[in-house]
């Protein structure tokens, strides 16, 4: 499918037809293209449009080269973000003189956003290079927004695991498989942003020196500027996220040992408990003739009571030098 944009009165407007408004059309959007629709789309630029096996190559020169006068630029762009399964696909940003052309095959939110935003405010998106940083600037503030949401629920999973409700229970229900799938989750989430941030960062260096080659204008360089800015402290965060995300990877796992040492330690105190015990029955349970205690009217409760003085005796120790 293309999408074709023209310009209506300092606002982007979708056209009916690219082939019918070729002059107009400043910004041409493939998403899932045909070999007929980049058929079309070479004959009316006179440029090659990648193939989608060409922009997964993870080059940079495979992704941000110069060819027949056109600026090619691919980044990896996220989508279906509002779960905590992202799809992350390649976008390819063709500058081509006065024109635009992106090439997808997933849908970006931005993607979306821009376009209606532009086509109702005067954003001053007139031609390919206005358009282009305009689309940098939603997908750039698209990310900042799932950084934040990521950063949020990462705090939630660190109260969960060092501020639980202080009943006993409480604790003993705290479900650790949950929490190492949720900070997997999020774990995904910021390493998948911070490859797209990464590849933005690159493309917004190259556009930086195709800035220069095309003499834009001053207003367009700065603006390029301000999103390199933008996108190294939105990858500074995104490694700061990563970060704590292993920090509490390694203190749930803590906790996880801790669990299991203090199960251990019940059961080491248990079996040192009733080992006097196991001692004195397996005593008296010997088969000797000569055993005075078995003829002893008060044979059997001085048994009891010597078991249950050993049980407590250990019990009392323990206690008393703070291993219970």
């Amino acid at each position: 499918m293309i999408k074709a944009f023209v310009v209506d009165n300092d606002r982007l407007r979708l056209a009916d037809d690219l082939l019918a408004n070729s002059d107009q059309v400043v910004w041409a959007d493939l998403v899932n293209p045909t070999k007929e629709e980049e058929a079309a789309i070479e004959a009316w630029l006179g440029v090659a449009i990648p193939t989608r096996e060409e922009m997964e190559e993870i080059e940079i020169s495979s992704r941000l080269y110069v060819e027949d006068g056109a600026y090619f630029m691919t980044a990896i762009l996220p989508a279906q973000t509002e779960a905590d399964d992202p799809l992350m696909s390649p976008v390819t940003f063709v500058l081509a003189g006065n024109r635009l052309i992106t090439v997808r095959y997933h849908e970006p939110k931005a993607f979306k956003t821009f376009p209606q935003r532009a086509e109702k405010v005067a954003t001053g998106c007139t031609s390919g290079d206005t358009i282009l940083i305009g689309l940098l600037e939603a997908i750039v503030d698209r990310l900042a927004d799932i950084l934040e949401r990521a950063g949020r629920d990462i705090e939630t999973i660190s109260r969960d695991i060092f501020q639980p409700s202080s009943t006993k229970a409480s604790k003993r229900n705290r479900d650790f498989q949950e929490l190492l799938k949720a900070i997997g989750r999020k774990e995904d989430i910021a390493s998948s942003i911070r490859d797209s941030l990464i590849s933005l960062q690159r493309l917004a260096g190259f556009l930086t020196h195709a800035s220069t080659q095309t003499k834009m204008s001053k207003d367009i360089r700065a603006r390029i500027k301000t999103l390199s800015r933008d996108v190294l402290s939105l990858a500074d965060h995104a490694t700061f996220l990563s970060q704590k995300i292993n920090f509490l990877l390694d203190a749930t796992l803590g906790m996880i040992s801790i669990e299991q040492n203090a199960i251990i330690k019940i059961f080491s105190v248990a079996a040192v408990i009733f080992l006097p015990p196991t001692l004195v029955a397996s005593i008296y349970g010997m088969n000797f003739n000569v055993m005075p205690e078995l003829t002893w009217n008060f044979g059997y409760p001085f048994a009891i009571g010597l078991m249950i003085l050993s049980a407590i005796l250990p019990f009392w120790y323990f206690r008393r030098r703070g291993w219970l």
